[in-house]
């Protein structure tokens, strides 16, 4: 049967302090909105889990039995939130896909400066102008031409327009003449990708 897991939580606390107003406080919720979460969860299981009187409340036979096996795994529950909780300054390996037309740009000022900001992150950057998908391939983010950024991705730039020209000399063009003007979008520009939330 389904339960919200919510108010097992709000049972363990209740049961825990043997008081709706302290585990409301604990909690950050008012005396009411806990009465009626215990209430739901003893209706749900259609057992009484608490015993109520004027001056205390304890936890019912049943209620007994549950809380044995529902502490240990909420507080299983809790560490792993904690651990999954953003804690200290960022940390671990950075897998990023640049295309080739990035390479100059990377290897400048950027890469050092964000090594200073973050020195517990490691950088693993790929050069490639291979089109991918970079989530499948395993990249956090990669850096493209804004005119080949795929529509799932969010993309910021990290640079002004970029203009690529063809150069010859003169005797080049004397004989074979100047190549024809590409067709096409405006100024691309770099971009930074990262997959949509």
């Amino acid at each position: 049967m389904p339960t919200d897991l919510n108010l097992l939580c709000v049972f363990e606390r209740v049961a825990h302090y043997g008081s709706f107003r302290a585990a409301a406080d604990q909690l950050g919720l008012t005396r009411s909105a806990v009465s009626q979460s215990v209430r739901r969860l003893e209706d749900t299981l259609g057992v009484a889990l608490l015993l109520r009187s004027t001056r205390n409340v304890r936890p019912s036979e049943a209620g007994e039995r549950l809380l044995r096996q529902i502490r240990q795994p909420l507080a299983a529950l809790a560490g792993a939130l904690d651990d999954a909780a953003d804690h200290g300054p960022p940390q671990g390996l950075l897998r990023l896909a640049v295309t080739s037309i990035a390479e100059d740009f990377l290897n400048g000022p950027l890469i050092a400066s964000f090594a200073q900001a973050y020195p517990h992150i490691t950088l693993d950057v790929t050069v490639t102008d291979e089109l991918f998908d970079i989530v499948e391939r395993g990249f956090d983010a990669g850096v493209r031409l804004g005119e080949v950024i795929e529509q799932d991705m969010v993309a910021l730039p990290v640079t002004g327009p970029q203009r690529e020209a063809a150069v010859a000399t003169p005797a080049y063009l004397a004989r074979h003449g100047p190549a024809p003007a590409p067709a096409g979008p405006g100024e691309p520009s770099l971009h930074r990708l990262a997959p949509r939330p």
